[in-house]
């Protein structure tokens, strides 16, 4: 790291910024009313801190500081606010004092107001819709947070530091970015003038112990443990599946779990427009989506990094999502032996999910008819499954479906899993109940010559689950 990359790292990369505003203390004075006494406390507290922050980076030296952890740079701000209070006192208590040094840490050193809602492990998506306006996504549900930052320009500025350090960017000319934190948290800005009320940030939170399948079953109680068998046993015999699903819907994170089911004798490529997958097998080898540059030049699409990934000697190819001409490539390399392959796709039904997929086969320009496009798909895939987000926040994977084949130019499907919703309660949770179908699936024959026997008691259509 160089000096003036240091020195952004301290600063940001815009001028003018002003420090954060998180839960001001409220002040001794005796308010002429509510409202003017909590502007007067912010206005004060504000002042304080920028007042700090400046003198702070006037003293230090940053050739020093450049060769400390972050847990001494943090010592080191503690120190600098410590001292400088000192030397110039100012009307604060103790409880005051700690709340200056977490929050000039914070913004010398992470994402300013950010960093609190990002050490709660129980958020697990952060909605920056304007400077003074956060929400945060716990359990499933919307909740407006306290946090908030300055301006505009403080906002902008954390934006800066967090694409900068991926090395993508973010400007008039090129008003969206898609990024990802140090920790894997997916992130997406977006900054006028398409963003019209002002810079937008939607963090994806990134799990720092991945979930495993029992902790689906018995926690989030998103599928019942027969469904988990049937789905392992899917992914031990290298079956191609594709996962369905609206945004937020645990998609990525059903995809995770059934790759930990691969064995570690295998070698597995994954391909993602911002790194999600946390696969723990060491034969690993992992292709991010790159944009172009200020000249519009040097874009690596998902298309050609499929491509390059055929070229790897893959056994297994995990595409984090399909959005596009790139579905084409998938569909080929799951039909030239590359089974067991996996990936996501939005959609709000298995149905519309093999629909989907032929129009974005039709994007890559092959001008093939309907039916050569769906007899692509049917090979290819075997299995669809469902995952929906319910009106409660609950996710469940509502449907496991497998592709049968096609009859004249219509997929066939079978349902063998599905959950049926049968209502609310009083307290808006929703009610319902895990089922098979009684179909045993015909992939059924591949399991088994895989070693994998599942008894015909899993599919018994009379057992319930809630």
């Amino acid at each position: 790291m160089g000096m003036q990359d240091f020195r952004e790292l301290l600063t940001g990369r815009r001028d003018g910024a002003k420090p954060i505003v998180i839960d001001p203390a409220p002040s001794n004075s005796p308010p002429a009313s509510p409202d003017r006494a909590a502007d007067a406390d912010v206005d004060a507290y504000i002042k304080i801190k920028s007042r700090l922050h400046l003198q702070i980076l006037e003293r230090v030296d940053l050739a020093s500081l450049e060769s400390m952890t972050e847990l001494q740079l943090r010592r080191e701000i503690s120190t600098q606010v410590d001292w400088l209070l000192n030397e110039n006192p100012a009307p604060i208590n103790d409880a005051e004092r700690r709340m200056l040094v977490r929050d000039i840490q914070n913004e010398m050193l992470g994402l300013g107001p950010l960093e609190l809602l990002m050490a709660d492990p129980s958020v697990s998506d952060i909605l920056v819709n304007s400077y003074k306006q956060i929400y945060v996504e716990r359990h499933g549900r919307l909740e407006l947070t306290k946090v908030r930052f300055t301006d505009d320009q403080h906002l902008l500025r954390i934006i800066d530091k967090i694409v900068s350090r991926v090395g993508r960017r973010i400007d008039e000319s090129s008003p969206m970015v898609d990024a990802r934190l140090p920790d894997g948290s997916r992130v997406n800005a977006v900054i006028p003038p398409i963003a019209l009320d002002g810079p937008t940030v939607s963090i994806r939170r990134f799990a720092v112990i991945p979930l495993k399948m029992q902790d689906l079953v018995k926690v989030h109680r998103s599928l019942t443990n027969e469904m988990a068998t049937f789905l392992q046993g899917l992914a031990k015999a290298k079956v191609n599946m594709i996962i369905s699903g609206g945004t937020g819907s645990g998609k990525t994170t059903l995809l995770n779990i059934l790759s930990g089911t691969i064995p570690e004798s295998e070698r597995i490529v994954t391909i993602e427009d911002a790194a999600e997958l946390q696969l723990q097998q060491p034969h690993v080898i992992r292709l991010e989506t790159r944009p172009s540059n200020i000249e519009g030049k040097g874009e690596v699409n998902q298309r050609s990094l499929m491509r390059n990934a055929l070229r790897m000697r893959p056994d297994r190819i995990l595409m984090g999502e399909i959005r596009g001409a790139e579905a084409v490539d998938m569909l080929q390399a799951m039909n030239t032996g590359h089974e067991g392959s996996m990936t996501t796709i939005h959609a709000n039904n298995p149905r519309d999910a093999m629909s989907r997929l032929e129009n974005m086969v039709s994007m890559a320009g092959l001008n093939l008819p309907h039916k050569a496009m769906r007899q692509q798909i049917t090979s290819a895939i075997s299995v669809v499954i469902q995952a929906n987000r319910l009106t409660d926040g609950q996710r469940k994977i509502t449907s496991i479906q497998e592709i049968t084949g096609m009859e004249g130019d219509v997929v066939t499907m079978q349902e063998i899993f599905a959950y049926q919703q049968t209502g609310v309660d009083a307290r808006g949770k929703s009610i319902g109940h895990f089922m098979a179908t009684g179909l045993r699936p015909k992939i059924a024959d591949k399991l088994r010559n895989a070693g994998i026997d599942l008894p015909d008691a899993l599919f018994d259509s009379s057992l319930r689950y809630e």
